[in-house]
């Protein structure tokens, strides 16, 4: 791209990160460092409010970036990324949203571990959430290295590189001085922005071709190298067994994973009721449902007007479809209106990039000092409080003051983690920028599916559940998921491989969704009908009244 690109593109990067530091640095001026600001942003957002942020943080680069790339190059194959992201909102809405805010405080462990022994299960499902985060950053930061190289002229691995660097670095200073609520209202921020983005682009497309959709498709069709296979199934997951399974594999994935994920789940703690948890989500489906079908438009748009040739030959995972398609939209390489929609749009991407990867290290940070770190003290510091106060009314004053204390230190755990989580996900991120982002946020939504739903429904709707259960759910789901995916055509073996030169995957799939989401529901009851230790009656009905009243929540 030329220089106006650049320095256009530079100025918006610069003045939406101005922006979001200026929300991080007032925030972090008027927190009171306890765990319930930290984590939930006291609980204080309403239901808009919080369904934006939902929105902001689901609508990822992703589905900005990875989704319109996959369409553009495999058309109708590409649109079950779309269908999949959105059906699986069906998911939670009816079966996780309120239960889930009844039931925890910050994280999917509370709700696991409300009726089960809680340090296995803290630990179990802590590993898991900051895995599937981990994956999912990863995804994030591909995207923003494909963005910059593209706005680079594509020549530029250093460019990359450095990119990945700087979105981690911004993730872990907006985390780390501005916790929760600076992460909200970055994600509000950024879902008008991207929506807007996103309706702006599409009604060019739909003007291009007068409102007429069959000429975008038959255009599309003429352009894409494929002729009318373009707009039938199977060109990418068709053909033999083993494309059938991954596309089976792919769809169970997409929609059962989203009900799994760490930070959506963190996110229905962040205000103050269960029914303002669920028209969070109300909110958050229509935002999410209008996107997707404007990546529809905008997949077949790319591959209309820029070629699906083109497309392969800026970005062999079609990561750059939209930042391309806008720079036709505009007028052109070189022209005035192709630079100013070009650079608007890379940084509504990169917006994106930063506030998705903002939510899900804070995620994972609150899973790592929350479930983890305060595991391993919880029960003597517990019996030590509960001592205190049952002595004297000073100590417990005393133990009020440990409490807080006890907050604090956790706190400051998490932000350790979030600067050690940022540097493992940059280091797998420069791993894997030849893959596409929709692809790796389908690998995390697999490992999401498989360890945290399987333990999620099971101790909200089986009475008999155990703890024994709980931690061979996680496990039985999280270590075959992960060990599929090191052994599989994604880490090695294929040229578009984490590492081409080296061949030991002999899982054939690309997603291991179809058999580790199975393997996760199959360990958690093998788990409970073999553990010796008798069910807790009392704790499941009070659990059940919980989830379902909302008497007793936090």
């Amino acid at each position: 791209m030329n220089g106006d690109h650049q320095t256009l593109a530079l100025v918006l990067f610069s003045a939406f990160v101005a922006v979001t530091l200026g929300i991080t640095t007032w925030v972090s001026r008027h927190r009171r460092g306890s765990a319930e600001e930290f984590y939930a942003g006291g609980r204080l957002f309403s239901p808009m409010e919080n369904g934006f942020a939902i929105a902001g943080d689901y609508m990822s680069a992703a589905s900005f970036l990875g989704i319109s790339g996959v369409i553009a190059l495999f058309g109708y194959d590409g649109l079950l990324y779309s269908v999949g992201f959105l059906v699986a909102w069906l998911v939670v809405l009816f079966l996780v949203a309120e239960l889930v805010r009844n039931c925890g405080r910050f994280t999917l462990a509370d709700v696991v571990a409300a009726r089960m022994d809680e340090r296995p299960v803290r630990i179990a499902a802590g590993t898991s959430s900051v895995t599937v985060s981990v994956l999912y950053l990863v995804a994030q930061m591909v995207g923003a290295g494909s963005l910059v190289a593209l706005l680079l002229g594509g020549t530029s691995g250093a460019a990359r590189a450095w990119t990945v660097v700087g979105v981690g670095a911004l993730m872990v200073v907006y985390v780390s001085l501005g916790g929760m609520r600076a992460t909200t209202w970055i994600q509000i921020v950024k879902a008008v922005l991207l929506m807007a983005g996103a309706l702006a682009l599409t009604v060019l497309v739909l003007v291009r071709f007068h409102g007429n959709v069959d000429a975008l498709l038959n255009t599309a069709v003429a352009h894409s190298g494929h002729g009318r296979e373009f707009l039938s199934p199977g060109l990418k997951y068709g053909g033999d067994w083993v494309a059938r399974f991954d596309f089976i594999s792919l769809g169970l994935a997409l929609v059962l994973g989203t009900a799994g994920l760490p930070h959506i789940l963190s996110r229905f703690y962040t205000v103050p009721t269960a029914r303002a948890a669920r028209r969070s989500v109300v909110w958050s489906i229509g935002l999410i449902g209008s996107f997707y079908l404007m990546t529809i438009v905008l997949g077949f748009g790319a591959a209309a007007l820029v070629g699906s040739d083109a497309v392969r030959a800026s970005n062999a995972a079609g990561n750059t479809a939209v930042p391309l398609l806008a720079l036709d939209l505009g007028g052109g390489a070189g022209s005035t209106g192709g630079t100013v929609l070009f650079a608007v749009v890379a940084a509504v991407a990169f917006a994106t990039i930063l506030a998705v990867v903002a939510g899900i290290t804070l995620a994972s940070s609150a899973s790592v000092a929350h479930d983890l770190y305060a595991s391993l003290r919880r029960k003597q510091a517990k019996q030590a409080k509960q001592a205190r106060r049952a002595a004297h009314t000073d100590q417990a004053d005393q133990a009020d003051q440990a409490d807080q204390a006890e907050q604090r230190s956790e706190v400051a755990v998490a932000r350790v983690a979030a600067a050690c989580i940022g540097a493992v996900a940059i280091g797998l991120s420069l791993l894997a920028q030849n893959l596409n982002v929709a692809f790796l946020v389908g690998l995390a939504f697999a490992v999401a599916a498989s360890a945290n739903l399987p333990v999620l429904l099971y101790s909200l709707f089986w009475r008999n559940f155990t703890t024994r259960g709980a931690v061979w759910s996680v496990y039985g789901g999280l270590i075959p998921a992960v060990l599929l995916v090191v052994l599989s055509p994604v880490v090695s073996g294929a040229p578009e491989a984490i590492f081409p030169g080296v061949d030991f995957h002999v899982f054939p799939l690309q997603n291991p969704g179809v058999v580790s989401i199975p393997l996760g529901f199959l360990a958690g009851w093998i788990g409970t009908v073999t553990s010796s230790e008798p069910p807790d009656a009392a704790k499941h009905a009070e659990a059940e009244v919980r989830s379902l009243t909302g008497a007793g929540a936090v």
